[in-house]
């Protein structure tokens, strides 16, 4: 470019009008021409050292291509960076951690269908940028990223039962991630993380799990009933033979002892004496109310008896 403005200057000034032979003389003179040649020559100098550098921002870095040995190894860092103009010229790659949101639909092993939701977190491997730039582009990640997702989800889904991929998401996701970074790392692309987002099955498979699941809180409802059914038929048993036993020892009691009849006649007695005096009403009541006599006169007498002839109680 230098040579291209001095080349000018020359033709500008073999063009100006030169004193002498009746020809109207250039202002100045030499001492002009002079100037603008400085001038000029200024001019392309500074253009040439404003070309000679380049400035790459954070979170980026620069490969350089020559026209004379193509794209260099070397990848250049932040800051202030030298090329030379005309021959070289950089290209600015940003290298941060960048985000891919992929959703597929997939077959289970089950042969259920179901859609998948991926979310990857990648960035380029610096030290390989040359050959992401050269083989790949800018645009690396548009043009690997979906095509590789997709094929390991589907392999991935395929493996696993429609359940295994909610009872075993954690599993899935590590799979998926495990797979993508083998794949990525053929084109030398860093995975930071992977994430399995959401799962959807189709409509009639999610209205076949409900109605399993209803089917089976059914079966627990009805084995629930069974179970309390057993517990009050034992309860009705056990508490019959205790009713059984004890009418046994209450007979067995009668029979070696009349007097237990006129004990129990006593107990009773004073239960309802008791429940009366607690009652604001005033009430009077008779033998016979109080089961005094519940037994008749007969009894108390043959126990009267009993009891004079034995000489003693019972107890």
């Amino acid at each position: 470019m230098a040579s291209r403005l001095k080349d000018a200057a020359s033709q500008f000034s073999k063009r100006m009008p030169k004193g002498g032979d009746g020809g109207p003389e250039m202002p100045g003179g030499p001492a002009a021409l002079a100037a603008l040649r400085a001038l000029l020559a200024a001019g392309a100098i500074a253009i040439g050292a404003a070309n000679c550098f380049y400035t790459v921002d954070a979170g980026q870095k620069a490969v350089v291509f020559n026209r004379l040995t193509g794209v260099k190894k070397q990848t250049y860092p932040e800051g202030l960076n030298f090329n030379i103009p005309w021959f070289e010229y950089p290209t600015v790659i940003n290298v941060r951690t960048k985000a891919a949101n992929l959703t597929t639909k997939s077959g289970t092993n089950d042969l259920q269908m179901v859609t998948i939701g991926i979310r990857v977190l990648h960035r380029p491997d610096v030290d390989r940028l040359p050959f992401i730039y050269q083989r790949l582009g800018t645009d690396y990640d548009e043009r690997i990223l979906p095509s590789i997702i997709n094929e390991v989800a589907k392999a991935v889904v395929a493996r696993f039962n429609a359940s295994d991929l909610i009872t075993k998401r954690d599993a899935v996701s590590m799979q998926i991630r495990k797979d993508l970074e083998d794949r990525a790392s053929n084109f030398h692309i860093l995975l930071e993380d992977v994430a399995v987002t959401h799962l959807t099955f189709s409509p009639e498979y999610s209205r076949a799990v409900e109605s399993k699941q209803v089917a089976e809180q059914d079966a627990q409802r009805a084995a629930y009933i069974v179970v309390g059914a057993k517990a009050e038929k034992q309860t009705i048993i056990t508490k019959a033979k205790g009713q059984a036993q004890a009418t046994e020892l209450i007979g067995n009691a009668v029979k070696k002892n009349p007097a237990f009849m006129k004990l129990r006649k006593i107990d009773a007695a004073k239960e309802i004496a008791e429940t009366v005096s607690k009652s604001p009403n005033r009430i009077y009541l008779n033998a016979d109310s109080l089961l005094l006599n519940l037994m008749g006169d007969k009894v108390d007498e043959k126990i009267e008896g009993a009891m004079g002839k034995g000489g003693r109680g019972w107890w």
